[in-house]
């Protein structure tokens, strides 16, 4: 049996480890979101994107409201559109995330296996902006409601 140099695996570990974190750091999503917003302090709502797993995306909402009262939920994506389990969110049981394209995510929230809510979320080209489009579904399926949100990125 043959055996490879220690410096040869060594340099080889290195370059994937580098190769690994390239990829990580190559999402434009990756960061703090801070909700652009009129309602008076303490409200305000922060949306942090990280590295998941190889290609993916863990997504932590933490949300204060006019009262002080804070809520924290997260899930995690592989941008396939597969369903995946939200911890933290009474509404919100799953979430599925596909990429459309390099500046545009689809989001589909689900609560026990029914869509509540569509979402497209838009990056601005420069990086800086997030624009969000929510639309609320009845149980039929009818669209019975739409809001739109913009989240700028924190330093």
């Amino acid at each position: 049996m043959r055996q490879l140099p220690v410096a040869l695996l060594g340099g080889a570990l290195v370059s994937l480890l580098a190769a690994s974190a390239r990829a990580q750091t190559a999402n434009p999503r990756f960061g703090r979101w801070l909700l652009k917003s009129d309602a008076p302090p303490p409200a305000s709502n922060i949306m942090t994107y990280e590295p998941f797993g190889a290609q993916g995306m863990k997504v932590t909402i933490q949300s204060v409201n006019a009262r002080g009262d804070t809520t924290r939920w997260w899930y995690t994506t592989e941008f396939d559109g597969r369903d995946m389990p939200v911890t933290g969110n009474a509404n919100q049981t799953h979430a599925a995330v596909r990429t459309v394209s390099p500046l545009i995510n689809e989001i589909v929230n689900s609560s026990h296996g029914r869509v509540t809510q569509r979402l497209t979320n838009v990056l601005s080209p420069d990086h800086s902006t997030l624009a969000v489009i929510y639309l609320r579904e009845d149980v039929a399926g009818k669209t019975t409601g739409v809001t739109f949100a913009t989240y700028v990125r924190m330093p």
